[in-house]
């Protein structure tokens, strides 16, 4: 498969791991000690992966859930989303993508472990997050657990629950008060007794004075206690953290597979090898949890995308996808390296490791179980220099850094009147702050007034003048007398911005209207839940002077008049209200468009092709697909051709599609269309040809390998108690269940270069597009051997490695 350049040698073996899944219904003990969790009276090793529920549906839950558990997760994770489940003080909802009961029962039946990040407070690029009520809000989750028996102490998969999240990255904001809210936050969380540990994510002060009285198993155990909270590791790497008490074991709750789009912005990616290199070096430092942000990313259906500026994918270039295909090469390779820790866990949950220094960084830490029985992490953490080095009297080389459719219907539209357009206005003598006035229920807020020009100008004629605008935030379109004039935005690290643009005024009175827009609500920082939005200064001036129009009186309106009219509803597709017609009215800002179209053929997932779009939202079938910005185009300079994973990682390092849109491509659920004519809604802000929208479903996946011939071989060749003796490398390729290899695209031997789908021939290339076509085709996996017998030696002496790209089809 692709090369592994995380290097984890087991030196003997007394078992193969065959899972430790619990029986749905049997009681179970959860507690820790300095070294894992302990479950049932046995320490654990888990690998753990987020997956958010309400970004995507129940129907996909299951699936999602199977490739996780095939992919070696031992645990699920995640946030209780507090917005949508109490959008309004007192009232619940828990339906559709929102059942958190479901999803935790489906998680259960796939025979996983559940960790219930309660927070409140979520982060995750979601809207929303705060703290008043928080108590009442815990306490209603718990409560709906324990009455759904979920708790693993009731037999239920909930092995942990988190309170809080990330808050010390924050504290210091807020002084002494922040120090108060972690110990009131962690009384409150153990006070609720769920009877499984508590932990507070990136929080190095997490109390450990408070206790907690474990669950009963029978009336004749005795209770026994553990501390409140466990403050675990956030970040790209955590081999170096080290829990506030020695009591605590080492655990890792966000290691973050890439990072999340923002509109404008290219797309990060995080390699693999540095994903699993990141890994083994935690569990080679003697942590024994580990979670995956994000196992699944998946999508910020609606409005729910948090902000500034986050786009309405969550992919996070994750192990599998947005549309719910596995990801290679990084599922498999993590695959694997999770088959290959399992291999050592009655070491590591029974010994800690005996540190050895094999040179400049390069180490070894071994776990013993006897003198002549241990298991061993070889790593060289050096970032440039490949290495060969001598351990229990044999050599080892270690690598640097070694781990589209729219049938021919009928359009219709509607335009946007501009300004304010209903009896819903209000008047103020100031600008006003967006969030605060349009209480979140729309992206929109409209600042209306009027200037006469012989009044404030003193002019007689029309004069040239220029308008400068300031905004907390995050776009704006200006009209004067109806007529845009520009628009400004911000970007996802500062979505303020001036907008300054020449216009001219007309003899008497004009209109100037601005509409300012929110894309998703701030989610993270100290205050965050107070900063603003909208417009905060308007200026108006000519060569001599300058007048301050901030302090005038504005009209006000929130949401726009499509909005109040329900245009995104399915039941007015067929209003009078649409202009019907076969031709379309194309780059015009705000404007409403609907068309009907028929689903893609084939049961893959679907996603929609916004590519020809400008900014705005869209629905299908009244189900709301999110926010486009595909006009938003990021920097063309900062990406390369090849990553190189070596190195420390950060969100920065990795990326591509330079020059290009975060995202064109948006996510539509296969079940949220039906046989025969869907509807389609879209509301284009700025401008775009609805004509070129596509839609295509996934009928296939593009899988890819890169091996070399120094790379161990693979983990599914490994014996128990039986030393290691020279076993040939190979590439693997591996399709979804109940897919076939179809095609090859690309196959060489040599010194290949490039990711997947870029893959490009070295200085040292032999062809052997053949070889692979005939191992691999017809077949749902395959394993070519790196070997010159198989593959030919085309420069001798030369590190030679394979590279392929192929493609699955059911």
């Amino acid at each position: 498969m692709e090369r592994k350049n995380v290097l984890v040698i087991v030196l003997a073996m007394v078992l193969v791991f065959e899972g430790y899944y619990f029986e749905r219904g049997a009681s179970t003990t959860v507690s820790y000690d300095h070294k894992a969790l302990v479950i049932d009276g046995k320490r654990r090793i888990l690998q753990s992966g987020s997956i958010h529920y309400p970004r995507t549906t129940p129907e996909i839950w299951p699936e999602i859930i199977r490739k996780a558990k095939e992919g070696g997760l031992d645990v699920i994770e995640t946030y209780v989303f507090w917005n949508y489940h109490e959008p309004v003080k007192g009232e619940y909802y828990f339906e559709g993508r929102f059942d958190l009961v479901r999803f935790v029962k489906t998680v259960q039946d796939a025979g996983l472990y559940v960790h219930l990040r309660i927070g409140p407070y979520a982060c995750a690029e979601w809207n929303y997050g705060s703290v008043n009520e928080m108590k009442l809000f815990l306490t209603k989750i718990v409560n709906l657990m324990k009455d759904e028996n979920l708790f693993a102490t009731q037999g239920g998969p909930i092995i942990l629950a988190q309170v809080e999240n990330e808050y010390g990255n924050v504290e210091w904001a807020y002084g002494v008060s922040g120090e108060l809210y972690v110990k009131w936050a962690a009384e409150t969380a153990v006070s609720l007794n769920t009877t499984v540990p508590w932990v507070m994510c990136a929080q190095a002060d997490a109390p450990d004075s408070v206790t907690l009285a474990c669950y009963k198993i029978q009336a004749s155990q005795d209770p026994f206690e553990l501390p409140a909270d466990i403050n675990t590791c956030n970040g790209f790497y955590c081999d170096r953290f080290t829990p506030n008490s020695p009591s605590k074991p080492k655990m890792w709750t966000e290691n973050y597979v890439g990072w999340f789009l923002a509109f404008g912005y290219p797309v990060p990616y995080r390699p693999v090898e540095d994903l699993a290199f990141a890994v083994a070096r935690f569990f080679e430092t003697g942590g024994t949890f580990q979670n995956y942000y994000m196992y699944f990313g998946g999508t910020n259906f609606g409005r729910t995308a948090g902000g500034p500026l986050v786009a309405t994918s969550y992919d996070y270039d994750a192990p599998i996808d947005e549309y719910g295909f596995t990801s290679q090469p990084k599922w498999g390779h993590l695959r694997n390296l999770h088959k290959a820790i399992k291999h050592c866990e009655e070491y590591l949950i029974n010994a800690d490791p005996t540190h050895l220094s094999l040179g400049l960084k390069l180490e070894a830490h071994v776990y013993y179980k006897t003198s002549n029985d241990c298991a061993a992490f070889l790593a060289n953490y050096g970032s440039s220099s490949d290495a060969n080095v001598t351990f229990n009297g044999k050599s080892y080389f270690l690598p640097a850094w070694s781990v589209s459719i729219l049938p021919d219907y009928p359009w219709g539209w509607y335009k946007e009147k501009v300004g304010i357009g209903n009896n819903n206005s209000f008047a103020a003598s100031h600008l006003l702050e967006q969030i605060n006035t349009t209480k979140d229920t729309s992206d929109f807020l409209w600042y209306t007034t009027s200037i006469n020009v012989e009044e404030n100008i003193k002019k007689r004629k029309a004069k040239e003048l220029q308008l400068i605008i300031g905004s907390l935030g995050h776009a704006a379109l200006v009209f004067v007398n109806k007529k845009p004039v520009g628009f400004g935005y911000g970007n996802h690290d500062d979505a303020s911005f001036v907008l300054s643009k020449k216009i001219h005024l007309k003899q008497g009175n004009n209109i100037v209207d601005i509409l300012s827009m929110m894309v998703g609500l701030q989610n993270y920082g100290p205050w965050f839940d107070i900063s603003g939005a909208g417009v905060s200064s308007v200026i108006f001036s000519d060569l001599k002077n300058s007048k301050n129009f901030s302090s005038t009186e504005w009209i006000y309106q929130v949401g726009l008049e499509g909005e109040y009219l329900g245009l995104d509803k399915v039941s007015l597709a067929n209003s009078s209200l649409w202009i019907q017609g076969n031709y379309v009215p194309i780059n015009q800002s705000l404007i409403w468009y609907k068309t009907s179209f028929s689903p893609p053929e084939g049961r893959g997932p679907v996603s929609l092709n916004l590519s020809s779009m400008g900014k705005g939202q869209a629905w299908v079938n009244g189900q709301h697909v999110g926010r486009y910005w595909c006009s938003y185009r990021s920097s063309s300079t900062g990406c390369s051709d090849n990553c190189d994973y070596r190195g420390a990682y950060d969100s920065w390092k990795c990326l591509k599609k330079c020059g290009q849109p975060a995202q064109v491509l948006y996510h539509v659920p296969r079940n949220w269309l039906k046989p025969g004519k869907n509807l389609l809604v879209l509301h284009e802000e700025l401008g775009g040809d609805p004509s070129k929208i596509s839609f295509s479903t996934r009928s296939g996946q593009k899988i890819c390998a890169h091996a070399s011939e120094s790379d161990p071989p693979p983990v599914d060749t490994w014996k128990p108690n039986k030393d290691l003796t020279y076993q040939e490398p190979s590439l693997q390729l591996n399709c979804e269940q109940g897919w076939t290899i179809t095609a090859v695209n690309f196959a060489s031997f040599g010194t290949p270069k490039g990711d997947c789908g870029a893959f490009i021939r070295g200085s040292c290339h032999f062809d052997v597009l053949s070889i692979v076509y005939k191992g691999c085709v017809g077949k749902s996996g395959c394993s070519i051997p790196i070997t010159m017998a198989e593959l030919g030696d085309p420069c001798p002496g030369v590190l030679k490695s394979l590279a392929v790209e192929a493609f699955c089809s059911a």
